[in-house]
């Protein structure tokens, strides 16, 4: 397996592990939108290993072109975070959903080996009276987003029972850290983004937890799971991140305090918010080996430095974000294809 067709390439983890990936010898095809920009795929344009088709997931021949000479599919292309979906609950399940049913369908006909889906672990929603949710815990999702991943979840792991290319389950922990497509709109981003800049901290719900984990730790899983053996992959699911690396809003603020000693902060208490989980990541330790190499602190440490010493402007802007206001791409337009 040589060959990956990496769909969202140009997206906070798929830049990452586009990188991973052609640092390893692997060649990549990219196919992303460029919704939000390209730019984070500029370092790699000029790669002999890399191809870069610009198109949507939705239009069939973009697909079919993108497959070419293809062993394997890692698959991040959607519409990310509740907000999008909220706001574009149409193009949520045409893309997400719709999309990457069809994605799969293709993928067998044209005999690709190996299908990775990037799903979340926001799918568990509530625990119900759990200490920890693992890979067999009930599935409750509260959000559009969250349904559109469990939707494409039972899609794969229903129709993989007859098909040829195996696919593999990937739900992540909720993403941080540093990527050449940054956002700011995830929750260690943003409050170490926001304390960074000597703001005033509103944390809403300070006592639900989340798992977390580092961009690169993520990319990281999904690499891992291409170079393992096909038994200890096909029809599994994995969860993505490390059982340590559990923690309420309130042990994250208290975490950067350690290097953001002067932070204010303003706790503004809430109950209604459903999403709270706690999550076991034992079975990828297990299974395949693999343990991220990063945790919360690094993150904030990374990301404070970044923010305080102006290595990116204007941090605020709604490149860095998953804006629910950006237009859709026109399918309309003739798709381009670089080098």
């Amino acid at each position: 397996m040589t060959t990956v067709l990496v769909t969202g390439a140009a997206g906070y983890i798929g830049s990452v592990l586009t990188r991973r990936l052609l640092a390893s010898q692997f060649e990549v095809v990219g196919l992303d939108s460029l919704r939000y920009g390209g730019e984070a795929l500029l370092g790699v344009l000029g790669e002999p290993g890399f191809r870069l088709i610009t198109g949507d997931v939705r239009d069939p021949a973009v697909v079919d072109r993108a497959l070419e000479g293809v062993d394997a599919v890692v698959h991040f292309a959607a519409l990310v975070g509740d907000p999008v979906c909220t706001r574009h609950p149409g193009d949520a399940v045409a893309v997400n959903v719709d999309a990457s049913k069809a994605l799969y369908t293709r993928c067998n006909e044209r005999g690709v080996g190996r299908f990775v889906f990037a799903s979340t672990c926001s799918n568990y929603g509530k625990m119900e009276g759990e200490d920890l949710v693992d890979e067999t815990s009930e599935l409750r999702p509260i959000s559009l987003y969250a349904e559109t991943k469990v939707a494409v979840e039972r899609h794969l792991l229903q129709e993989s029972a007859t098909a040829s290319c195996s696919p593999t389950v990937l739900r992540f922990a909720t993403a941080y850290g540093l990527s050449p497509r940054m956002r700011f709109d995830l929750t260690v981003n943003e409050f170490t983004r926001e304390l960074s800049l000597g703001r005033t901290l509103a944390v809403y719900g300070a006592q639900f937890w989340r798992p977390y984990c580092h961009v690169r730790d993520l990319a990281a899983a999904a690499h891992a799971v291409l170079d393992a053996d096909e038994g200890t992959t096909a029809h599994q699911v994995y969860n993505v991140g490390l059982t340590t690396e559990n923690y309420t809003k309130q042990m994250l603020v208290d975490l950067m305090r350690e290097t953001i000693p002067d932070a204010t902060i303003e706790y503004v208490h809430r109950d209604e918010d459903p999403r709270d989980y706690r999550v076991d990541f034992t079975k990828i330790s297990t299974l395949l080996g693999f343990q991220p190499q990063l945790k919360v602190l690094d993150g904030i440490v990374e990301m404070h430095r970044v923010v305080s010493e102006g290595f990116l402007a204007d941090v605020d802007g709604p490149r860095y974000t998953n804006t629910p206001d950006l237009p859709a791409p026109d399918l309309t337009a003739p798709d381009a294809t670089a080098p």
